[in-house]
């Protein structure tokens, strides 16, 4: 049903009637954007439901935008740092196709994609025949605490 056209003396009435009033709001009332993951302070329910919408998602995108195996293998989730690119790429897809976006969330999408693409295959390489297991790294017994502590109560400024 079309909406018939108002005359300048109806635009006017109405313009004045919001003009008059309390304002009018046209912006949404729900913020825009996803919360992100903080992996480290998940609970186990969190977890769970937070890797099942990343793997759902990580299958959907590495087939829409065929992602070669040498930048997201398959064995993805057993690699910390593949998981954050992936969880922050999730979260910012998310954000940038939300009803609320103002239209440009599309093309900031692409556009950080194309930015994070090289730390995605920095993080997953090596993984392309299986994966490859990394030795983590680990700061137990690294760090001198007397020499640390005599460190941090200098102020450096030179």
């Amino acid at each position: 049903m079309n909406e018939r056209e108002r005359t300048p003396e109806e635009l006017e009435e109405e313009l004045s009637a919001q003009l008059s009033g309390p304002p009018i709001l046209t912006h949404p009332t729900e913020p825009a954007g996803v919360p992100p993951v903080d992996w480290r302070i998940l609970t186990s329910e969190e977890s769970r439901a937070a890797w099942i919408a990343l793997r759902t998602w990580v299958e959907w995108f590495t087939v829409r935008y065929s992602v070669p195996i040498s930048i997201v293998p398959a064995c993805w989730w057993k690699h910390g740092a593949l998981v954050e690119e992936l969880s922050a790429l999730h979260n910012f897809h998310r954000a940038s196709f939300d009803k609320n976006d103002s239209g440009y969330g599309p093309l900031e999408w692409h556009e950080r994609l194309a930015q994070a693409q090289p730390r995605l295959q920095r993080a997953g390489s090596g993984c392309t025949s299986g994966h490859y297991e990394l030795k983590p790294r680990s700061w137990v017994g690294e760090t001198d605490e007397a020499e640390w502590d005599a460190w941090i109560n200098q102020s450096h400024a030179n």
